[in-house]
């Protein structure tokens, strides 16, 4: 089996067979890019999430949320009992 040189930008790893992985690229192909978009994205949604937490909205949405689902229940066992009927 060939083993790859210290020069080469490959590097063999043996966990529970050989597992080859990329230790730099010059050029970052579309999934890189897309990657660090999305990571990027959800770092800034984790940050005005946290903001608004210390904010105290999220208790505010979280009573909106329980007013919600009760409203949903009711509703749920309103369209069980009284449903469909065939004509």
């Amino acid at each position: 089996m060939h083993q790859p040189s210290a020069a080469s930008p490959w590097r063999a790893a043996d966990v529970k067979g050989l597992v080859i992985t990329r230790t730099h690229t010059s050029n970052p192909t579309t999934k890189e890019i897309t990657m660090l978009w999305y990571a990027i994205v959800f770092l800034i949604i984790a940050i005005v999430a946290g903001f608004f937490g210390f904010l105290g909205v999220a208790g505010l949405a979280a009573t909106i949320a329980k007013v919600l689902f009760v409203i949903f229940i009711i509703l749920f066992i309103v369209s069980l009992i009284f449903g469909r009927r065939r004509v």
